[in-house]
């Protein structure tokens, strides 16, 4: 009989890392500063933006300590995802499109590029980022639509490209990204605070860096869709901005050293590796011994759900000759997904089902992969659970997992047997965690 209490388990030591990066808590010693700066500086205009997963949180706790100086704000989030008691009341929110960007976007980020254009010296603008925000402040470069935009965003997504890649072909076809809502906001004083989701916590890469100088180029986003096999079924007018962009035709996204930056702040509030070290307390909290073994997972995620099950699977044999030995083993990361097929699914899933077919049959193992922003891919689950009797149980009624794992339809699979991951929106966003638990059970 299948044991229910790993999978409870489990589940406490994914809540316990996304409580370590609760964006409301992670961001209010900040904001506390922040409100000295401000008067101590002797501003007369405050500003509150933002853009992401886990903004409304953040724009709470800048709205309860900053209520009484804020003069006006707006942040943008996905669908969903802004929910009492974290919503604020003076700070507008906006709801729009994930992971392609959408019309409801487009006019929030109107709002902000007028917001943060109507600024001065004495202006102080606390912009709040956390992962997700570029899909969400979209505002394409001239010459460039919404629709060609959301377009060349899906064809990078189904190809496979990782954050960093489309990140790079996002920033040189927007007119805020890649440092450029910096430009926008300068001469005025600008505090960053940002919850990152990217691996290394690199700043021109978190929401494509709005207010962070950028390391890429126009050249890099050209050979980013030659590498894709791309440059046929791109727009035109993208194609043109970034020929004319590498030609020096038009400007460079502003680069290090570039006087926009002067008097810009950004702060790191919240990680992955955060999240990860609460994973490992909570897990050795419960009896086990725990090692986070890796917090940079990235590459195909099937590829990702295989070398984890055969750690899990070595970790298990070293441990049998061990009566009530038990190893948790975490890791942490964002993984890539090639769609071939037309299934449903997203990144944590179809690791998951990867991992679950290596471990059929064994023992001693279950696995939990899930989102920490409580969405994988266009589905209302965060991951899935899996163990060896995962498979086990799919073929009972008929299911092959080989067959749904080709067609890029985890989502599907894991629905029928009752195996999904389903914790609704969470409020924080700080890419993906994988928690196994290994031994006596």
């Amino acid at each position: 009989m299948e044991n229910s209490a790993p999978k409870i388990l489990v589940s406490e030591i994914f809540n316990a890392s996304l409580k370590a990066v609760n964006p409301y808590e992670s961001a209010k010693p900040y904001i506390d500063r922040i409100y000295s700066i401000y008067q101590n500086d002797n501003y007369n205009k405050l500003f509150v933006i933002g853009f992401g997963k886990a903004v409304c949180s953040m724009a709470k706790a800048a709205e309860d300590s900053l209520a009484s100086l804020i003069n006006a704000g707006i942040v943008i989030t996905k669908y969903g995802h802004c929910y009492l008691p974290f919503k604020p009341e003076k700070i507008e929110v906006c709801e729009a499109g994930h992971p392609v960007p959408d019309a409801s976007g487009l006019k929030a980020a109107k709002k902000i590029i007028r917001l943060v254009s109507d600024t001065d010296e004495r202006t102080f603008i606390v912009c709040l980022i956390s992962g997700g925000g570029s899909a969400l402040l979209v505002s394409p470069y001239e010459g460039v639509s919404l629709g060609e935009k959301q377009k060349i965003t899906e064809l990078l997504l189904k190809a496979g490209a990782n954050i960093n890649e489309l990140n790079t072909v996002r920033k040189h076809i927007s007119r805020v990204k890649g440092g450029r809502l910096a430009e926008l906001a300068y001469p005025a004083k600008v505090i960053s605070l940002i919850l990152s989701d990217v691996i290394g916590d690199r700043l021109d890469v978190i929401a494509s860096g709005p207010t962070s100088p950028d390391k890429t180029t126009y050249g890099e986003a050209l050979r980013i869709l030659e590498k894709y096999g791309l440059m046929d079924g791109c727009p035109q007018s993208i194609l043109e901005v970034l020929y004319k962009g590498a030609k020096g035709l038009i400007p460079e996204t502003p680069k290090e050293g570039n006087i926009v930056f002067e008097r810009v702040e950004n702060i790191i509030i919240g990680s992955n590796k955060k999240a990860l070290s609460a994973a490992k307390e909570k897990a050795e909290g419960s009896g086990f011994y725990a090692e986070i073994i890796s917090s940079e997972l990235t590459g195909e995620a099937r590829d990702a759900g295989k070398w984890l099950a055969k750690k899990a699977i070595r970790t298990r044999d070293a441990l049998s000759v061990k009566r009530n030995a038990r190893i948790c083993l975490i890791s942490g990361g964002e993984t890539t997904v090639t769609v071939k097929g037309n299934g449903v699914g997203g990144r944590n899933m179809e690791l998951a089902l990867s991992f679950a077919m290596e471990i059929e049959g064994i023992d001693g193992i279950i696995l939990l992969s899930a989102g920490t922003d409580g969405t994988n891919g266009p589905t209302d689950a965060a991951g899935a659970i899996i163990d060896g009797y995962t498979v086990k149980k799919a073929k009972a009624i008929g299911l092959n997992p080989k067959k749904y794992l080709n067609n890029n339809d985890s989502y599907n699979f894991f629905k029928k047997i009752d195996g999904l991951f389903i914790t609704g929106p969470t409020g924080t966003n700080v890419m993906d965690i994988q928690i196994i638990l290994v031994g006596s059970q």
